[in-house]
């Protein structure tokens, strides 16, 4: 079998077959691997000689996480917009549960009216995190990361903003899509943002606006709990985030990774 040195875009996907493999994008192809999710953050990649076409397979989450971490208010017109604080001196932290995650593709459900009436998207870049690690310093940061995908944090605004946490309205079911890929050997500090509402442009930004920096970010939450192989984190939102309906089409575009589209039931 041949062994592949070098990647650049990585999904994870179910077969026909129902199994689920990783596999290295080239076009409308995927390399099939015979690597686990192990293999494939040490870079030892082994392609099984199999290729299947893009769109002949359901493609997954690309990382099944032991946690989501989520930075709030890391740009200022966000953090005003939705009753933040700008240019905080530290994040505002909070985690969304791993039953939140959902692939690209994948519906956005919104909950009972009498649970929520405000339910709106917030388009991201999200990191993988590749290296166990604890206590990093700022200027190593950037050697954990495995590579960049996309997240929508989707939030039930009306409750974060009477709650005295996020935890419910950012939690529910379907509130965390993630994907469609994993893009190693690209610079997260520099990418361009752009969601889109049934393709009306919401959202527009790009990560080098954030109030604080990416390394900065990484090495701080370090402090506070150890980062596993396959953790998320989702580096925040610009501004424009608006509420969703049923029926909606919403698409988060980061330049270098693709296209993040889910479905409003």
């Amino acid at each position: 079998m041949q062994v592949l040195q070098k990647t650049q875009t990585i999904v994870r996907y179910q077969h026909p077959n129902s199994k689920v493999y990783y596999g290295i994008v080239e076009e409308d192809e995927i390399l099939q691997l015979s690597s686990n999710f192990t293999d494939v953050i040490n870079n030892e990649l082994t392609y099984d000689g199999s290729r299947v076409k893009y769109h002949d397979v359901r493609i997954l989450e690309p990382v099944v996480p032991s946690k989501v971490i989520n930075f709030g208010w890391t740009y200022a017109e966000h953090a005003k917009e939705t009753g933040g604080k700008a240019n905080l001196k530290e994040p505002f932290l909070f985690l969304k549960p791993s039953s939140s995650v959902i692939p690209d593709q994948g519906e956005i459900v919104l909950p009972p009216a009498d649970l929520t009436k405000q339910v709106e998207m917030e388009g991201e870049v999200a990191l993988i995190i590749g290296k166990r690690c604890k206590n990093i310093k700022e200027e190593e940061a950037l050697d954990y990361v495995f590579g960049c995908t996309i997240f929508n944090d989707v939030t039930a605004r009306d409750l974060t903003k009477k709650d005295p946490q996020f935890t419910r309205g950012k939690g529910f079911d379907t509130f965390g899509p993630l994907g469609p890929c994993i893009v190693k050997g690209i610079d997260p500090t520099n990418l361009r943002i752009v969601t889109t509402l049934n393709g009306k442009v919401v959202q527009e930004g790009n990560t080098n606006q954030m109030s604080l920096s990416i390394p900065f970010l990484i090495s701080w939450i370090s402090q506070v709990m150890t980062l596993e192989p396959g953790d998320v984190l989702a580096t925040g939102s610009p501004s424009g985030s608006c509420p969703m309906k049923s029926g909606d089409i919403v698409v988060v575009e980061v330049e270098q990774i693709g296209k993040l589209c889910n479905y409003v039931k």
